[in-house]
């Protein structure tokens, strides 16, 4: 009986600092996706300002422009993006 429980509490304390130590490779993993967002928010973002600053008289080019502007807001409302006026 006592065995049993000798068990019980090895296995119990076995768990708490593996539980610990897993919370900075969590914190870690979510550090790095947050960066890896922002990196591509801030590079969207400096794509779409440049669309916006170019001007053209070519009918073909402002459709192009407009539909790459369309595609770069449509990835950045994916990451959570809103336009800032």
């Amino acid at each position: 009986m006592e065995d049993s429980k000798l068990e019980e509490q090895k296995s119990v304390g076995t768990t708490k600092p593996q539980a610990i130590s897993d919370k900075p490779a969590v914190d870690k993993a979510h550090a790095i996706q947050d960066a890896d967002r922002k990196r591509k928010i801030q590079e969207l973002s400096l794509q779409r300002e440049r669309i916006l600053s170019e001007r053209t008289s070519s009918a073909h080019r402002r459709e192009a422009l407009q539909s790459a502007l369309t595609e770069i807001e449509f990835k950045l409302a994916e990451l959570g993006w809103a336009i800032h006026l």
